[in-house]
């Protein structure tokens, strides 16, 4: 599995679609904090955690995890990869574990760099900010949710081969699927994976009257991967590569 890992996670940092995306991520994650930090009125500390969420890596991840897997046959790469590791579940598990990883190490990067600068901004205006033990808790529910959602990526893009279909029901589920759910049956749609439980790990119910508890919510998406995985590894061993 090493040798396997090592490979994909050279494959990923040295494309420029990762690049172009991570810097997207960033971008889009830092102007949106020094916005909501510099101009925002009468922030409380609850007001400070959820802009603190503001890290975008989730949605970019997600994106790269499907090029990732789907993109093998999209490039017509998929038979080079499959003759330099014949064991395709462990292929599978691989670029999991290269894609959950890659959204942790953004995240930590994207949310270090935005906690520093929204606190900073906000002692000049002299807005209550947070403590280490809550800048902590923030850190970790991000990490989470974005390698969550970097596995999740490869699962969908193992399952639709096609990148351009997989990314466009990527985006229809986050932006349309799951929030009509959430807005419609709460109670169901806090059970959804790109939404749903992510957001009830950071705290964010979308009006559900009982949010899923963060140990709970881990444990949905767990349950998320491990079934999406099984059925992705059960479609690639069966699948001709042409």
């Amino acid at each position: 599995m090493t040798p396997l890992l090592k490979a994909e996670l050279l494959k990923l940092r040295t494309t420029r679609t990762f690049a172009a995306l991570a810097g997207s991520a960033f971008a889009l994650s830092l102007l949106v904090v020094v916005l909501t930090a510099a101009l925002a009125n009468n922030m409380d500390k609850s007001d400070v955690r959820e802009m603190f969420y503001g890290d975008f890596t989730g949605l970019f991840i997600v994106l790269l995890g499907v090029m990732g897997m789907a993109g093998e046959w999209r490039h017509r790469t998929i038979t080079s990869t499959i003759l330099a590791a014949p064991d395709r579940t462990r292929l599978l598990g691989a670029k999991l574990i290269a894609y959950a990883v890659a959204g942790v190490v953004i995240s930590l990067v994207i949310t270090v760099v935005i906690m520093a600068v929204g606190t900073a901004i906000l002692s000049s205006r002299d807005v209550p900010t947070l403590g280490i033990a809550d800048l902590a808790d923030v850190l970790w529910r991000n990490l989470a949710v974005a390698g969550f959602l970097g596995a999740f990526g490869v699962c969908v893009g193992g399952l639709v081969r096609n990148q351009v279909v997989a990314i466009v029901g990527v985006l229809v589920l986050i932006f349309v699927v799951e929030r009509v759910l959430l807005g419609l049956v709460s109670e169901v749609g806090q059970y959804a994976p790109t939404v749903g439980a992510p957001n009830d790990l950071q705290g964010n119910s979308f009006g559900a009257d009982d949010a899923l508890r963060p140990g709970v919510a881990l444990l949905v998406m767990g349950a998320w991967i491990a079934a999406l995985a099984a059925a992705a590894a059960a479609l690639l061993r069966r699948r001709d590569l042409v």
